[in-house]
């Protein structure tokens, strides 16, 4: 074995047996921490001795030598065939001797000290007339008495004597201490050894690997084991088996064996205070260890000091978690329960938080105090508040677990389903179930109610959510009226209805809310998007929920409200400021793990796009949104994303993909939701594109039924009507499909400006060709507002096929331009024929600026030239630029100068001679993103 760092350790060792061979008898004591390697240092010397002319006797006690008489002498005799008959007559072990002396206790001893005497005395004699004799004795701290009787009568007389004596100890408990102090109180040499330096761990590992190692490597070993030579090898043992050559330490089973290893090797007091100290972990210290112990303060340090020294601790901290693992590992298992039952009581007697106190609860698995369950209750909000759902859930489970009363049961249920909801609304529910009934009753109060309430809404169980609304006792304070009125917006969003009986709650805190504001800035935020999502869409309404969700966090906001609130903002024409608040929020539940809102806000998102005509992006937010939760956890919302994925899919093209989607399991519930009307609507429109005609009108006119069953108020944000003069348009029946749409423009009120212009392009479908210009011109004006370009680029390309009708080509040239311009920023195959776009025409300016003509015009001749070409009168056109038709005429006027043109009907065929498209950039509604 080669031995690093240890050379003038064994020059003292040589030293002193050249002294004993002169016949100067010598006694060395190697003394060290636990694995700093005094036995491989005393094997080592050993092994050098190649001098024939001195005679070694080893041996090595152990543990269990303590009831066996003369056990370490009996090895020392045994390896240098000394024959001894005093000592062979004693029993080999304490209870035989009770049997062969029984005349008296004094017969042993006598017969003990004989055997001392004849052991000394045939040693003394060997090496006076013999040859000198080399004695060396490991962990002789756990002698027998007996022996530990003999090697004390042997140095006694060893002064003059050609022996040397070595014995390897250890005095660090006081059970062994006895051997350890007598033989330190005999004339010696003491030999302590320290730990490896830097330099000695380099050596140690070039040594292992073969190669001289990066120092950054051989001081990351010297940092985790402060030198220990066993700690080092057992480091490199695991480093090696994980990473196949030694690299960065890597600790695993040798190095938790070798832990246990040095801890043992230390007695049962050593046990003891590491178990406290990485029970106790940062909190550890002398006091708290000795309370925990039952020891003194300075008792405690001794074993530290000693540990530190070992490299197990530096300070009061194991310098490696693996090392805590591994002790609190070997405890058994109540023991364990137990030490982190008394840390926890501990700690909180101390004043610690609350947060520390309910980890050890947790690890004792038991609340055994009543301020036990005040400290989890008081951790688990603060662990839900900093997002972490799964240790919310342990410490409420362990509250509720030993928990009699039924009230506080429920209390516990409904706040461990609100933060496993945030994750995961199905396991949600499994906590939720018990409280159904007691949500009929007045045993919850009104936001556990709502937490109840919410579960079976999304779980598509409005009769028994109707009768719980129904039995409810009018609460008294504005957070518990604000709970119920928070679900029945749930509801009016899911179902297009108000829960049955209790509309007028709804009512009222609209009209609380337009009176009053409240300070508090949640509840203020909560208020807001009440008036908003309650049908009070105006400017001020709009602007203030989209700059406080801009810059509100998650906590405490209702995310079913916060997802109306963004659609409603969006159909107000105010897409871009939706998707902006949208996108804001869910990097927020990103980065706070928030995975059902993350789910709700990515379809949320999906919509959006889909409202803005990208497609492309409607489709990849909406799959991602459903990945994001399985089936039950969406419940009925399964058919948002689901809808808009199939919309998007089937816009694309991409009709493989929507026939996948539509074979998925939808809930039955869903069907009897808004979700499930979009599905519906969707599914058709897939039939439409794919020439199933019949099978669209078949699932339009089920929308219809369910819709006449629902809420009439509602009726008007899902434009079933045109979906169905679309169906009936396809299949023949004209006058119907025109009905239809007429029926959908004559609602009251609350049009979005998006529903209209469809239900515009299907009347314009559906007329004479004379008679469609005008619609299909207000339904682009009205496009343009919203910001969907698909819908734009088809009600461009119905657009120049009217013209072409009327025998208008160079206008529906232009217009067709249009169309292919919309349809290439959705990615969308272009909707209109392409023999009307001229060969080598470009669908916009020339990008290099290369067109001559263009620079003649200023901005508003640009403008005017556009409009008119597509057909509007001055009027219109003085209308939509704000300007009179005086000034329209004078525009005009200079146009057709610069352009050469004749008449207003030459003026199309000039535009795409330039290449003049008819909508400036300055035209495009700035509610629309770049796609």
């Amino acid at each position: 074995m080669r031995l690093f760092d240890r050379g003038r350790e064994l020059q003292l060792l040589n030293d002193a047996l050249a002294d004993s061979v002169k016949g100067s008898g010598r006694l060395v004591i190697v003394t060290g921490g636990p694995g700093s390697g005094k036995s491989d240092l005393v094997y080592e010397f050993l092994n050098s001795v190649d001098d024939p002319g001195i005679r070694v006797l080893s041996a090595t006690a152990l543990a269990t030598d303590q009831g066996r008489p003369m056990a370490v002498v009996r090895q020392l005799l045994d390896s240098g065939k000394v024959r001894c008959p005093a000592v062979e007559r004693l029993p080999l072990f304490r209870g035989e001797g009770e049997k062969n002396f029984q005349q008296s206790e004094k017969e042993w001893h006598i017969a003990v000290a004989s055997a001392v005497d004849e052991a000394t005395g045939a040693l003394l004699q060997s090496a006076e007339d013999d040859l000198p004799w080399l004695i060396a004795v490991d962990d002789a701290h756990l002698m027998d008495g007996e022996s530990l009787q003999m090697l004390l009568s042997l140095l006694r007389r060893i002064r003059t004597s050609r022996i040397l004596v070595v014995c390897v100890t250890s005095g660090n408990d006081s059970a062994q201490a006895t051997a350890h102090t007598d033989l330190m109180r005999q004339p010696h040499r003491r030999l302590r050894l320290p730990p490896l330096s830097e330099q000695g761990v380099a050596a140690l590992l070039a040594a292992q690997a073969g190669r001289l190692l990066p120092s950054k490597i051989s001081r990351a070993y010297h940092r985790a084991t402060a030198g220990n030579p066993m700690l080092v090898h057992a480091l490199i043992d695991d480093s090696t088996c994980a990473q196949t050559e030694i690299g960065q330490p890597f600790a695993s089973t040798a190095y938790r064996r070798a832990v246990l290893h040095s801890l043992t090797r230390g007695g049962p007091r050593h046990i003891r205070v590491a178990r406290a100290l990485a029970a106790l972990g940062d909190k550890a210290c002398a006091t708290l260890v000795g309370a925990l112990t039952g020891t003194t303060p300075a008792a405690v340090q001794d074993v530290v000091d000693v540990l530190n020294s070992t490299g197990l601790l530096d300070g009061y901290a194991f310098r490696q978690p693996a090392a805590a693992a591994a002790v609190l590992d070997d405890t058994d298992p109540t023991e364990r329960r137990d030490l982190h039952s008394d840390v926890a009581d501990l700690l909180y007697r101390c004043g610690s938080p609350a947060s520390e106190v309910a980890g050890h609860l947790l690890l004792a698995d038991r609340v055994a105090h009543s301020w036990g369950r005040t400290v989890l209750r008081t951790a688990a909000d603060a662990a839900l508040a900093a997002d972490d759902v799964t240790l919310c859930s342990r410490y409420l489970c362990l509250v509720l677990r030993d928990c009699d009363d039924e009230r506080e049961r429920h209390a516990l249920s409904a706040a461990l389903a609100r933060a496993e909801w945030r994750v995961n609304p199905a396991a949600a529910g499994t906590h939720l179930a018990p409280l159904r009934e007691a949500a009929l009753s007045d045993a919850l109060d009104a936001r556990d109610t709502a937490t109840v309430l919410r579960h079976m809404l999304w779980q598509g169980d409005t009769e028994l959510a109707g009768k719980a609304i129904s039995a409810m006792v009018p609460s008294r304070s504005r957070a518990g009226t604000h709970a119920i009125a928070e679900v029945e917006f749930i509801q009016q969003w899911f179902y297009g209805a108000a829960i049955a009986g209790r509309g007028s709650d709804l009512t009222r805190v609209i009209s609380q809310q337009r009176r009053h504001i409240p300070s508090d800035n949640s509840t203020a935020l909560r208020a807001k998007m009440a008036v908003l999502v309650g049908g009070d869409a105006t400017d001020e309404s709009v602007s203030a929920v989209t700059q406080a969700l801009q810059s509100h966090q998650l906590d405490h906001l209702n995310l079913e409200l916060v997802a109306m609130a963004l659609l409603a903002i969006a159909h107000t024409d105010r897409t871009a400021d939706a998707t902006r608040a949208c996108d804001e929020l869910f990097d927020c539940a990103v980065r706070r793990g928030a995975r059902t809102w993350q789910a709700v806000l990515g379809s949320v998102r999906a919509e959006l796009a889909l409202l803005q005509g990208d497609v492309t992006t409607a489709a990849e937010r909406a799959v991602e949104a459903l990945d994001m939760l399985h089936a039950q956890s969406w419940g009925v919302l399964v058919g948002h994303p689901l809808s808009t994925a199939i919309f998007s899919y089937t816009a694309l093209g991409r009709h493989d993909a929507a026939e996948e989607l539509l074979e998925r399991d939808c809930p039955e519930p869903m069907f009897r939701t808004v979700f499930g009307l979009q599905y519906l609507r969707a599914r058709g429109h897939h039939y439409l594109a794919t020439d199933r005609a019949f099978a669209a009108l078949d699932n339009f006119e089920t929308c219809n039924r369910l819709m006449r069953d629902g809420n009439p108020n509602l009726q008007k944000g899902i434009p079933w009507r045109t979906d169905l003069a679309q169906a009936n348009l396809r299949i023949g029946k004209v006058r119907t499909a025109r009905e239809w749409a007429q029926q959908q423009l004559r609602l009251p009120g609350g049009h979005s400006s998006r529903a209209r212009a469809m239900a515009l392009r299907v009347l314009a479908s559906a007329s004479k060709p004379h008679q469609r210009t005008s619609p299909l011109r207000e339904a682009i004006d009205l496009l343009k507002s919203c910001g969907d370009r698909l819908e734009l680029s088809l009600a461009y390309a119905d657009l120049s096929a009217a013209h072409s009708e009327l025998g208008e080509f160079d206008r529906a040239r232009l217009v067709a331009r249009q169309a292919a311009q919309e349809a290439e920023a959705c990615h969308i195959e272009s909707p209109v024929d392409h023999r009307l776009l001229a060969p080598g025409a470009s669908v916009a300016p020339a990008a290099d600026g290369s067109d001559a003509v263009q620079p003649l015009l200023s901005d508003a001749e640009y403008r005017v030239a556009g409009l008119a070409a597509l057909g509007y009168t001055n009027r219109e056109i003085g209308s939509r630029i704000h300007v009179t038709i005086s000034t329209v005429e004078q525009h005009l006027t200079r146009v057709y100068r610069k352009l050469n043109v004749a008449s207003r009907a030459d003026l199309p065929s000039k535009m795409l001679d330039h290449r003049i498209p008819t909508l400036p950039d300055q035209d495009h509604p700035s509610s629309s993103p770049a796609v």
